[in-house]
C-alpha cells in the first residue's frame, strides 16, 4: 500500500541531475587518467587533473547525500541513492589511488597493458553515463540497462585478463633486473584493476535498482 501511495507522489528530479554532474565528472577523470598513462613529462599535470575532478566529484557526493536527508519523496529507494553515489565515488575516488601511486614513485613510463586499461575504464565511465538518464523511466529502458550493465561486466573481465597479462609482462622483464620496477609496476596495475572493480559495483548497484522497481 505504502509503495502504492508513493507512486502516485510528487518525486524529488534533482537527483539525476546530480548523478549526471558526478558522472560527468568521473569520465574526466577517467580521460586524465588515460592522457596520465601516455606517460612523459606531462604525467604530473594529468596525475593533477585526476585529483582535481576526484576532489570535484566528492563535492557532488556530499550534496546527493544531503538531499536524500532532505528530501521527503525520493526517485527510489534512499538507501539504493546512497549506494549508487558512493560506488560512482567509489570508482574515481580508485582512479586518484593510482594517480597518487604514480606521483610517489616518480614514474614517467607505462607499459602498453596499462594504457589499454586506460582506454577500457573510459569506455566504464562513458557506460556509466548513459545509464544514468535511463533511471529516470526505468521500465521501457530496462532491456538497454540490463545491456550496459553487461557490458560493464563484460569491461571489468577484460581488465582483470590485462591485469594478469601485465604482471607476466612484468615479471619476465624484471627478474633478473631491479625488484622495484616490478613492486612499483605491480602497485600500478593493481590500482588499475580496482577502478574497474568500482565500475563493476556500480554495475551491480544500477541492476539492484531495476530489480526493486520493475
Amino acid at each position: 500500500m505504502m509503495r502504492l501511495f508513493r507512486a502516485f507522489l510528487p518525486k524529488e528530479e534533482r537527483f539525476f541531475e546530480l548523478f549526471a554532474r558526478h558522472a560527468q565528472t568521473v569520465a574526466h577523470g577517467a580521460m586524465a587518467l588515460q592522457d596520465m598513462l601516455k606517460g612523459g613529462d606531462e604525467t604530473p599535470v594529468y596525475c593533477q587533473r585526476v585529483s582535481q575532478f576526484e576532489n570535484d566529484a566528492d563535492n557532488i557526493t556530499r550534496e546527493v547525500l544531503t538531499a536524500v536527508r532532505r528530501t521527503f519523496i525520493t526517485p527510489f529507494d534512499r538507501g539504493d541513492i546512497k549506494n549508487l553515489i558512493t560506488s560512482m565515488d567509489d570508482a574515481i575516488d580508485q582512479m586518484q589511488q593510482t594517480a597518487k601511486a604514480v606521483m610517489l614513485f616518480e614514474v614517467r613510463a607505462f607499459e602498453p597493458p596499462m594504457r589499454e586499461m586506460g582506454g577500457l575504464l573510459v569506455e566504464c565511465a562513458s557506460l556509466v553515463g548513459r545509464a544514468l538518464p535511463l533511471l529516470q523511466s526505468i521500465g521501457p529502458n530496462v532491456a538497454m540497462l540490463t545491456a550496459i550493465t553487461e557490458e560493464l561486466t563484460k569491461l571489468e573481465g577484460r581488465v582483470d585478463d590485462l591485469h594478469d597479462i601485465g604482471l607476466k609482462e612484468l615479471f619476465l622483464k624484471h627478474r633478473h633486473a631491479n625488484a622495484m620496477d616490478f613492486i612499483v609496476g605491480a602497485e600500478i596495475y593493481d590500482h588499475l584493476e580496482k577502478v574497474a572493480d568500482r565500475f563493476d559495483d556500480v554495475a551491480n548497484e544500477i541492476n539492484s535498482i531495476v530489480i526493486e522497481q520493475v
